[in-house]
């Protein structure tokens, strides 16, 4: 069976390659360092090193505590990180420069693998969250070079997409080293799938060991001034496409109530940018872009969060967020970055890459979910006009997040474990 996967791979490698090209006129960063995707880099002049692929910013993000913890550590061991997107090889370079080795990802064809292996030298592979790669996983087997799935997560419909693959899954899967599960029902699903439970750990999320830089709150002052403070603002983070017409409708029965309220909105994917822009245009409403660098007036509507990497200091700047990827099934965003801020976090009902965290979130009292742009618009316009009880929602987030601390260091103890063995 993987070798009719290897074969069809193949067949459409040139199609992938055009897509890239496709994509770039969008994202310009797709076209460039094209050939690292085919494994064609100069050879790192280390050996032996922690191999970690995140495949974006999100991924990046969540990473970055467990690769500081790994150089303090270990501050002489190599660390090649790889990426799938242009913004994700951005952020590795904002945050961590020539501290460590970074190309992108491989494409998962045995002769690209074998290539990316020969340059990079791994001793160990650590996957973040649910890339699983059924060439990758083998031929890292074969080389001796145990693979680590780290703050692993396998909604239930993934899985049951995964199990109609039967054997060529449970081969996949059982290729896998070891697993350290968000939740006990993501390590059930890996189990399920091949993975023999002994080699499953459930380790948390690491995503709420994510520690705020300090000058986080000073940036976030600075970002206020720029939308005004006498105004109440509310955040749309991580949208996609279809979900921003949702959005704009539920800030338009909000500004029926509370006037002058400033919606931030901050689509999923850099390309989306201009398109956004252009949404709200042509529903006549006054849009303030963040990479033009003005300040917001009274008569702004809303303001484009068109930069990478500023998330954070938007949502803390924010009165109330709502986390994207909900109102459409793409399985939602991480709600625990607004939560850590005491931010009270509102999301529609398709989570189920989140499924856990918002589960937790709404027991505690610490979010909302909604099924619709109506339902948002309520939700959102009585979180504005209640301080009280937007504190409350508010502080509930920040304890659960603080409580449920703990995931990073079990995680960097497997992997110390796995790279002594």
């Amino acid at each position: 069976m993987r070798n009719i996967y290897t074969a069809l791979l193949t067949i459409a490698l040139p199609i992938i390659l055009l897509r890239l090209l496709w994509r770039s006129l969008k994202a310009p960063g797709y076209r460039e360092r094209w050939q690292e995707r085919l494994g064609l880099f100069k050879p790192f002049d280390v050996t032996n090193t922690i191999w970690i692929h995140a495949v974006s910013v999100g991924e990046v993000q969540a990473v970055v505590p467990l690769i500081k913890q790994l150089q303090e550590h270990h501050p002489d061991q190599p660390i090649v990180i790889t990426t799938t997107t242009p913004t994700g090889s951005q952020r590795v370079k904002e945050l961590f420069g020539d501290d460590l080795f970074h190309v992108y990802a491989p494409y998962d064809l045995p002769l690209i693998i074998e290539r990316f292996i020969e340059r990079a030298k791994p001793r160990m592979m650590v996957l973040i969250e649910t890339e699983i790669w059924p060439n990758l996983l083998a031929i890292c087997k074969q080389h001796g070079i145990p693979s680590l799935l780290a703050n692993a997560r396998l909604s239930k419909r993934s899985a049951t997409g995964y199990a109609r693959l039967g054997k060529f899954t449970r081969q996949t899967f059982g290729n896998i080293t070891q697993v350290a599960a968000q939740a006990a029902m993501d390590a059930k699903h890996f189990a399920d799938l091949g993975v023999s439970p002994d080699r499953i750990k459930v380790t948390g999320s690491i995503k709420f060991d994510a520690r705020l830089p300090r000058s986080l709150n000073e940036q976030a002052e600075v970002i206020r001034r720029t939308w005004g403070h006498d105004r109440s603002v509310w955040v749309a983070a991580s949208t996609h496409e279809g979900e921003d017409e949702q959005v704009l409708d539920a800030h338009a029965r909000i500004r029926n109530q509370i006037p002058g309220t400033l919606l931030v909105l901050v689509p999923r994917h850099p390309e989306r940018f201009d398109s956004a822009a252009v949404l709200c245009r042509k529903r006549g409403l006054n849009l303030v872009r963040r990479s033009e660098q003005k300040n917001c007036t009274p008569d702004t509507t809303v303001f484009l969060g068109d930069s990478i990497g500023e998330l954070p200091v938007f949502l803390a700047g924010a009165d109330v967020a709502f986390m994207g990827g909900s109102l459409v099934q793409h399985g939602g965003h991480n709600m625990l970055e607004p939560a850590a801020l005491g931010v009270p976090v509102v999301f529609g009902p398709h989570n189920f890459n989140f499924a856990a965290i918002s589960e937790l979130l709404l027991e505690e009292e610490a979010a909302l979910r909604v099924q619709s742009a109506e339902e948002l618009s309520t939700v959102v316009e009585g979180w504005l006009g209640d301080a009280i009880e937007r504190s409350l929602v508010g502080e509930n987030g920040r304890r659960v997040v603080e409580q449920n601390r703990g995931a990073l260091q079990k995680l960097v103890e497997l992997i110390e474990q796995m790279l002594r063995q």
